[in-house]
């Protein structure tokens, strides 16, 4: 694909902006077009996945051809689709492992968090107030838990900052400089999550590509002066990252203190896809180790997969395209993941606490509830866990769904229960909810002030629920009314 730069040319800054929007859009426009073909493969049965909330589908763009979402300024995050000019990847055998047995739940509900809720949105007005402006290339907003009140913005470009806008971390001379304008841009910093004892010992940990592009997952220490040492840098693990997307990103701690961390397919290629159901590979999963034991990490002894010599023993989770965000409800521990999908569906993954570790999310077999077009053997759904909502990828200039946060906060107890999420390129939020029989369902709610990119939602200290325009530089509250 050939590079777009914007730079010095003489031209009104005016007129460098409208350029800039003309070229971001078609940058937007490849960018969405899917892995790299290997031909439309045939499966033989592409039945759907039942009990799936979704939105209003559309048909969607034939295999090769081109939708056109709106002319935002930015490139999708991590999993967006890539485009197809890349080379052309031989089909592979499409086989799935045997299934591993069940294990036991290994995130039991915290006692101490406020009893759940089901949201009901009749009569419910949201929308959102701007609590801060001015960051670059925000992609997360979170809290140290150290109960100080303080939010932190993660910007992109490799810099944490609290609300304020001072400077808690700069690890710029060590991640990659990316921008934001097109899917080969999908690297940076990715992911930050603070020790729970934070407020005890300092710790930090971070996901960032480095200069080559690939993974890095670092623990930082706060100094004596409050802000975090960015030569206190202790590395857990590192990881090739085989293309320039499909990253993963997302750092959380569990109430069980494990780390929890979301890692893509490695890219785009058709033959990368097939990570997702190798348990030997740690891409397309979710990891779960021990940050406050072994050299340099530990594994759980209840990690599903500890036995297997075939497996990697820090595999919690697996069959997923690119969780790029995903979180726990602090009310009942359920684990909700945004999935990017392809051409035909953008769907959320859920595990509810209760339920057993080492789920198959179906990744790369199932596109959300639809038979993936790559796919070339029959699409069984046998022991994998479907998405619970769905809505078509290029409807209505959507492309890329981000997942977000339940609302467990004081503030606006209409909003109790309703899982935020919404869609990077529309800048469309739904909240997602049971229904009295344990259907789900879904809503539009808002989108955000125009022209807005959904980065990444997150939540403070209280469980208030906020949303990062990354284009724009600005930090989102929910509020009602």
């Amino acid at each position: 694909m050939k590079q777009f730069s914007l730079g010095s040319s003489g031209m009104s800054a005016g007129a460098l902006r409208v350029v800039g929007l003309l070229l971001v859009g078609l940058l937007l426009i490849a960018a969405c077009s899917g892995p790299d073909e290997a031909g439309p493969g045939e499966p033989t049965e592409t039945p759907s996945l039942p009990g799936v909330a979704t939105g209003t589908m559309t048909t969607p763009p034939p295999q090769g051809e081109t939708p056109v979402p709106p002319a935002p300024t930015s490139q999708p995050p991590e999993g967006s689709p890539a485009p197809p000019d890349g080379p052309t990847q031989p089909p592979l055998e499409p086989t799935l492992p045997p299934q591993p047995p069940a294990t036991e739940a290994t995130q039991p509900p915290d006692s101490t968090s406020p009893p759940p809720a089901s949201f009901n949105p009749d009569g419910v007005t949201v929308s959102v107030e701007n609590v801060g402006s001015g960051f670059t290339q925000p992609a997360f907003v979170t809290h140290a838990g150290d109960d100080s009140g303080r939010i932190f913005i993660l910007e992109k470009v490799g810099t944490i900052k609290p609300l304020d806008g001072t400077m808690f971390l700069d690890i710029r001379d060590r991640v990659i400089q990316t921008g934001v304008f097109g899917y080969e841009h999908e690297q940076g910093m990715l992911g930050v999550a603070f020790h729970p004892l934070y407020a005890e010992n300092g710790f930090l940990y971070v996901h960032y590509s480095d200069l080559n592009g690939d993974h890095v997952i670092s623990r930082f220490s706060t100094g004596p002066d409050g802000v975090a040492d960015p030569n206190s840098e202790s590395i857990l693990l590192t990881l090739d990252q085989p293309e320039v997307n499909f990253h993963g990103g997302q750092l959380l701690f569990g109430t069980d203190g494990y780390l929890y961390i979301g890692l893509g397919t490695g890219g785009s290629a058709v033959e990368l896809q097939y990570n997702s159901q190798d348990l030997g590979s740690l891409y397309g999963k979710i990891l779960r180790i021990d940050v406050d034991s072994g050299d340099p990490y530990g594994i759980p002894a209840d990690n599903p997969f500890v036995d297997d010599p075939d497996a990697r023993p820090e595999v919690w989770a697996y069959g997923l395209r690119n969780p790029w965000r995903f979180s726990f409800d602090r009310a009942t521990n359920d684990l909700y993941i945004g999935g990017p999908g392809q051409f035909t569906e953008e769907w959320v993954n859920y595990q509810p606490a209760d339920t057993p570790a080492g789920q198959n999310f179906g990744w790369p077999m199932y596109e959300g509830s639809q038979c993936w077009d790559e796919w070339e053997g029959p699409c069984d759904p046998t022991g994998l866990v479907p998405p619970i909502l769905t809505y078509p990828t290029y409807d209505d200039g959507n492309c890329v769904v981000i997942g977000g946060n339940v609302y467990r906060g004081p503030e606006f107890p209409a909003l109790q229960g309703a899982y935020f999420f919404g869609d990077f390129c529309s800048g469309r939020v739904w909240t997602g909810w049971q229904d009295d029989a344990g259907a789900w369902q879904m809503t539009e709610m808002l989108r955000l002030p125009g022209p807005g990119l959904i980065s990444s939602f997150g939540e403070d200290e209280a469980g208030e629920v906020y949303v990062c325009d990354i284009v724009n530089g600005v930090i989102y509250r929910f509020v009602t009314g």
